[in-house]
């Protein structure tokens, strides 16, 4: 009995021990992209002449825009607000001298999908960034204590990712070539008590992109879900970039090096170890009462003293 158990617990630490080598190596990528899988500018040029990023006004989908731009691709932006979008067309076109169109689309409704494939059409889409999102409340809390938005952040977060890709899609599969960036979160990649809404609709697009890239990889479409954890964004609050915490611009250009390494990115280095930390801590430490009742009194005093001291 004692040499079976001796046995047993050996198997068992030599498993333990394979799955962290085999996650060391895996993770040795995102030190070295540029040596693993490097991505010159020609392969974005490659993918078609336009990119689309919808969420683009601001935030992360800003900082999109102005990388894929640098990088050589003509911009479509999508928003809902119009002073906005033509702020960062101009801005972009100053910068770059590339050309950039604007659409107005308010991606909480469902009845804007026609018009936006009608002003797509005739262009040739290489690259489409699946970025806009809305929060289902700013601050955490439990979920019958939200905000009344259950269909705005199903449509803004879910629909428009399944709509804008099936518009696209059509016509990079015609040309056998097109890359797809999802932007979820880490947040949907596991149950996360009080964002529970936000953290479900994220997890829509998490399996919705590695099922989908599964289905169209042979058709040389690459289809990749990025999930951060921490970004300086309006929607965070603009919370002070530092070690966890990326500015958008740093997090679209770093993210941009990792299109070729797999269908899953969590987009930067720092957020791939702060994900490999979290690997090992087992969910209930997350989800005890006491430690959703700390976050929850937390977090909102976190922010506006980061607010305070941008």
């Amino acid at each position: 009995m004692e040499e079976f158990q001796q046995w047993l617990f050996s198997l068992i630490g030599a498993i333990i021990c394979f799955i962290c080598l085999v996650n060391c190596i895996w993770f040795l990528k995102y030190f070295f992209p540029h040596v693993w899988g490097p991505v010159p500018q020609s392969f974005f040029q490659s993918m078609g002449e336009w990119a689309v990023i919808t969420g683009a006004g601001d935030g992360i989908g800003k900082a999109y825009s102005f990388e894929l731009a640098k990088r050589g691709l003509n911009i479509v932006l999508i928003s809902r607000t119009l002073e906005k979008l033509k702020k960062v067309a101009s801005e972009i076109e100053q910068a770059t001298r590339r050309t950039v169109k604007i659409i107005q689309a308010d991606f909480t409704k469902n009845d804007i999908y026609d018009d936006i494939e009608t002003s797509l059409r005739g262009l040739e889409i290489g690259i489409l960034v699946n970025n806009v999102g809305m929060l289902h409340n700013p601050h955490p809390c439990y979920f019958l204590d939200g905000s009344k938005k259950d269909e705005d952040l199903i449509n803004c977060n879910m629909i428009s990712v399944a709509k804008m890709t099936q518009i696209i899609l059509k016509q990079m599969v015609s040309r056998q070539k097109g890359l797809i960036l999802n932007i979820a979160s880490a947040v949907g990649t596991f149950p996360c008590p009080l964002y529970t809404f936000y953290s479900a609709s994220k997890a829509f697009a998490y399996t919705f992109s590695k099922a989908l890239q599964v289905e169209y990889k042979a058709k040389g479409i690459i289809i990749q879900v990025v999930t951060p954890y921490g970004v300086s964004t309006p929607m965070s609050m603009n919370t002070k970039p530092n070690l966890i915490i990326k500015s958008a611009k740093d997090f679209a250009r770093e993210s941009l090096d990792y299109v070729r390494l797999s269908d899953e990115t969590h987009g930067c280095l720092a957020h791939e170890i702060l994900a490999l930390f979290l690997y090992f801590v087992p969910l209930w430490v997350f989800h005890t009462d006491r430690v959703q009742e700390t976050i929850q009194r937390m977090i909102p005093e976190y922010q506006k003293k980061m607010q305070k001291s941008i």
